[in-house]
């Protein structure tokens, strides 16, 4: 990869997660400031396939929906526009920290070879666990991924699918991105500091070189496919988001995405990039609305 295309990845890390992390030292309730008709986020823990899950919720709509972020990623730190905006009559969301992610330390996130099928297991188990029946999911990124998969394998809990940024295969091209970042001592001290205050260096930089040989490991041992097959027991009203200018995941994977699930819908937003739901917020939360309300 080429200085210019490094440093206009590094700088989109700093932008994926704008939002403060609440410290793991803070009560158990968490706020954020709302706005008209919204209401408090609750932060609480619960104990899902013997790990201590932490999530927000907020909303009192009778349609539940996940949250489910990206890597190193959690739901404070990457879904503050949707937490503080989404419909909180229509809607009750749930934004969830994978193990090992955000506030769900211990226990210290692996990969596995299963670890996006543990993910889906938990994460569908969590929503169980918090006594929703039936639940719609919002994947970002690897979180997306997670979401493909839960909706494959758990179709009669799924009411609708929502991913971006989100691919089922690892290609070469893919690996070779991944292996950029693998040395988290040679990005900026501006990017890398965010990251350094939220988890410390040594588990920062120990979670992110594991990431790149988890995520690695699909190219090597699978023929690069992640979930590809699970695609076609997809059932759900599925909607597949895409930024036109994404420069972590070229459009061949939405495009696949949608050849590959029943029904699909693809949304390109022109001027997007991989955290479009964070820079056109207003504009995803609407598109997002419109299609989780729709009968």
């Amino acid at each position: 990869m080429c200085d210019t295309a490094m440093r206009s990845f590094l700088n989109l890390i700093l932008e994926l997660h704008p939002y403060k992390l609440i410290s793991r030292e803070t009560s158990r309730w968490a706020w954020i400031s709302p706005t008209k008709g919204s209401t408090s986020v609750t932060s609480a823990k619960i104990q899902v396939n013997g790990v201590h899950l932490h999530y927000q919720q907020t909303g009192q709509g009778d349609h539940a929906v996940l949250l489910l972020p990206g890597m190193l990623g959690c739901g404070q730190t990457d879904f503050g526009p949707q937490l503080k905006s989404l419909n909180k009559q229509l809607f009750t969301i749930i934004a969830w920290d994978p193990r090992g992610y955000g506030r769900s330390i211990p226990p210290p996130r692996d990969f596995p070879p299963d670890f996006f099928e543990r993910d889906a297991k938990d994460a569908v188990d969590l929503m169980q666990a918090l006594t929703f029946k039936k639940f719609s999911m919002l994947g970002w990124s690897d979180g997306g991924i997670t979401a493909l998969i839960a909706a494959a394998k758990y179709p009669s809990l799924i009411h609708k699918l929502v991913v971006w940024g989100a691919n089922s295969s690892v290609t070469k091209e893919d690996i070779k991105l991944y292996n950029a970042i693998r040395d988290v001592s040679k990005w900026s001290e501006k990017v890398r500091k965010p990251m350094e205050e939220m988890y410390g260096h040594e588990y920062f930089a120990r979670t992110c070189e594991a990431w790149v040989d988890g995520i690695s490991q699909f190219a090597e041992k699978s023929g690069s496919n992640i979930c590809e097959h699970l695609l076609p027991y997809i059932v759900c009203p599925t909607l597949i988001i895409h930024g036109g200018k994404d420069p972590l995941v070229p459009q061949f994977h939405p495009e696949y995405l949608h050849k590959n699930i029943q029904g699909a819908r693809l949304l390109v937003i022109p001027e997007g990039k991989h955290n479009l739901h964070l820079r056109f917020a207003e504009e995803f939360n609407t598109e997002v609305e419109k299609f989780l309300a729709e009968a």
